[in-house]
């Protein structure tokens, strides 16, 4: 089924009907058998969980962070209804999308894509907005929970890749090596991110949009040499290929059921490389 025809994923004005957008892509991508639904199964686990967060109180400011994770959200959501309708969403979308019509990108490969695309390009531009003329520094601890939230959720989805592709754990012979498939890091993503924030924040006008166009194009780069890959590891990841389900819609089922336990954010998650490998 060409994915273009289909309607396009409108924005939402709320946590829920973030969620319910979410629901309904993942829906549509099981009916289509499309591979985006790997990574809306981790960001609907995402969010569900800052929801839920948010209604315990455990952000500095529940209100700010309400309005932080719709911006953030739409931005996904955004990218997804440009690249159905045949136009162009950011650069790093773009790859991590036009990716999942290739049966050769591993299951982990299209959520570290998407990873990369939500958290090193949209998250400092999200924070921003966020913020608005308010110091940027405002919005730091929370920013920093949430980022805790995807790396304890993205752990847990890791973990259920395990099923859908058995030989994964192959991987962890390679722990020394210098590929971005193995070396991809949620703290180091999250630092970077704070990094282009801070950047951002400081800037305005042309200067502000030259800065997230040289942000785009690194991430763009890095998203690129995710799925770039040679000698043992390209070997590798062939045997990791061979024996990965070839199904969309039965991963995408796997994906939705993955265990989400309640981790609280007042004590911090990291995800490193490591618990990355499996």
């Amino acid at each position: 089924m060409n994915l273009q025809v289909l309607k396009p994923v409108k924005g939402a004005g709320t946590i829920e009907e973030v969620i319910v957008r979410l629901k309904m892509l993942i829906e549509e991508c099981k009916t289509s058998n499309s591979r985006i639904g790997f990574f809306a199964c981790l960001y609907l686990k995402v969010t569900e969980r800052v929801r839920d967060a948010i209604q315990r109180g455990e952000f500095d400011d529940d209100t700010r962070m309400k309005r932080f994770d719709v911006i953030f959200a739409n931005r996904y959501l955004d990218a997804v209804s440009l690249w159905r309708a045949g136009e162009q969403p950011t650069g790093p979308w773009q790859l991590a999308l036009n990716s999942s019509r290739k049966m050769t990108v591993l299951v982990l490969q299209h959520l570290l894509l998407g990873m990369s695309a939500h958290i090193n390009f949209d998250l400092g531009i999200a924070a921003v907005q966020t913020v608005g003329d308010a110091d940027v520094d405002t919005i730091r601890k929370d920013f920093n929970r949430i980022n805790d939230i995807i790396g304890s959720l993205t752990f847990e989805v890791m973990q259920s890749i395990q099923r859908v592709s058995p030989l994964l754990s192959l991987f962890g012979f390679h722990a020394t090596n210098e590929s971005l498939l193995i070396q991809f890091s949620i703290t180091n993503a999250r630092d970077g991110a704070w990094a282009f924030a801070e950047d951002l924040a400081e800037k305005t006008g042309a200067d502000k949009d030259a800065c997230m166009a040289a942000r785009e194009n690194t991430i763009k780069q890095l998203g690129a040499k995710l799925i770039t890959s040679s000698g043992l590891i390209r070997i590798t990841m062939f045997f990791v290929w061979l024996l990965e389900w070839k199904s969309p819609r039965k991963i995408i089922s796997v994906l939705s059921k993955a265990k989400k336990n309640y981790i609280s954010i007042n004590t911090p998650q990291r995800v490193s490389s490591k618990a990355l490998q499996i």
